[in-house]
């Protein structure tokens, strides 16, 4: 495996929730910069030594709402 994906979104209590695309690991964190760390560790926890992605791509999904 090359890459995983994960879907990154602003959880509604506050704070990021990423999920993979295609596994199993979904972790959240309190800011961007802890999200990185946990995603990073939930990576290495998920894949045997060798078998995990050499790249991590997050995906930014933020929603806008404005008034007309």
């Amino acid at each position: 495996m090359s890459e995983i994906v994960f879907l990154v979104e602003e959880a509604p209590e506050g704070g990021f929730t990423a999920r993979a695309l295609g596994e199993a690991i979904f972790t959240q964190a309190e800011s961007f910069e802890a999200l990185r760390e946990v995603v990073r560790d939930a990576v290495r926890c998920h894949f045997e030594a060798g078998a995990g992605p050499s790249l991590i791509r997050l995906h930014y999904v933020r929603d806008e709402v404005m008034a007309a």
